[in-house]
């Protein structure tokens, strides 16, 4: 019986984010270590404001992890307001056109997401998954107090790239920067 209630309670923490959900920062394959902490991997989710369902979700989840989390606060359920909260506003913090209308979640994990199709097919090629495409993501939230930061962090589950988007990040590619030059014409810096 007590084991079928822990897992009713992180499935409350629980959420998978809709499909207008849109990756950056993705350091999905590889993990990366931040300013010299633990190798992870970890990914920017880009959520738009319109997208109701999936913030509704997501503010619930954070709710559960602090009622989960209780005794990481000493026993006492602390003012949210006081914590630091995964869920924040791209208007207000991201002078970024790509976070305009949106909220965005940090996700890492030291653990590596599995990353698939459409179709729940892994995805085996790297550049088919980027900052910038679109794609279900499951996350998970989780109470943390830590040398007195308190708050709820995200860890990141897995991928379902959903469709392609314009990439982040400022990588052009070849196509993007030249056009053919045939043999007979000089380029137009020659010219």
């Amino acid at each position: 019986m007590n084991s079928r209630r822990n897992n009713n309670m992180s499935q409350n923490t629980k959420v998978v984010t809709g499909i207008n959900t849109r990756l950056s920062y993705a350091n999905i394959w590889e993990p990366k270590s931040i300013n010299g902490g633990k190798e992870k991997y970890s990914v920017s989710l880009i959520i738009p404001k319109s997208d109701t369902k999936t913030v509704t979700a997501i503010e619930k989840a954070i709710d559960a992890a602090i009622e989960e989390g209780i005794g990481k606060f000493g026993g006492k359920k602390p003012n949210k307001v006081a914590l630091k909260l995964p869920l924040r506003d791209g208007d207000l913090e991201k002078d970024d056109v790509n976070y305009k209308d949106a909220y965005f979640i940090n996700a890492n994990s030291i653990t590596a997401p599995q990353i698939v199709d459409k179709q729940v097919q892994p995805i085996l090629d790297q550049a088919e998954v980027y900052s910038g495409c679109y794609a279900r993501v499951s996350i998970s939230f989780y109470a943390f107090n830590t040398n007195g930061n308190r708050g709820v962090a995200c860890g990141l589950g897995n991928i379902q790239k959903i469709r392609d988007g314009e990439p982040l990040g400022g990588h052009s590619s070849a196509s993007d920067d030249f056009t053919a030059i045939g043999e007979q014409s000089e380029p137009d810096f020659l010219a």
